[in-house]
């Protein structure tokens, strides 16, 4: 049986991370459903956020409808998941061995991914320290709406015709 308050702790997690700007662009234009990123998640990083062990009838129960899901739910959901995210790396790795990450075409892509790294990192950090500033948040808050526009200009399809 889970702790209520590891559970509680999980589902926040959960619910701000869909709440976050940046999560949702990406999902949205990404090969996974909202059901199999948080039901992943769930699978992946959940233990790390309580630093403890999670069997799987109770990583069921920590999706955010209120009843949770049966533990054959959870696991089909979960391999739909893992299939996705295999098929989407094998498709970057097609890609680099066509040789299209040599086009310039995708320099955009590689930029928004490296702002998204140093967003992430930034917040990390702040998250840790626990010492915000005003300063600090106002970069934040300015990386977050570069991240956010850019996404959203790379999510068109014609960003990959070369006519812009």
């Amino acid at each position: 049986m889970m702790d209520p308050k590891v559970k509680e702790e999980i589902q926040r997690w959960l619910t701000s991370l869909n709440n976050d700007p940046i999560f949702k662009i990406l999902l949205k234009n990404s090969n996974l459903t909202k059901v199999q990123a948080e039901t992943f998640l769930i699978d992946v990083l959940a233990e790390k956020i309580v630093d403890k062990r999670i069997i799987y009838e109770d990583k069921a129960k920590l999706r955010l409808i209120k009843s949770g899901v049966s533990r054959g739910a959870f696991n089909r959901t979960l391999a739909q998941a893992r299939k996705n995210i295999i098929r989407s790396i094998y498709t970057v790795i097609l890609l680099g061995y066509l040789g299209v990450f040599d086009d310039p075409r995708l320099e955009p892509y590689i930029e928004i991914s490296n702002k998204i790294c140093a967003y992430r990192e930034k917040y990390r950090e702040l998250w840790e320290t626990r010492q915000v500033s005003e300063k600090q948040i106002k970069i934040l808050q300015t990386l977050q709406n570069e991240i956010e526009k850019g996404l959203s200009t790379l999510s068109k399809s014609r960003m990959l015709s070369g006519k812009t």
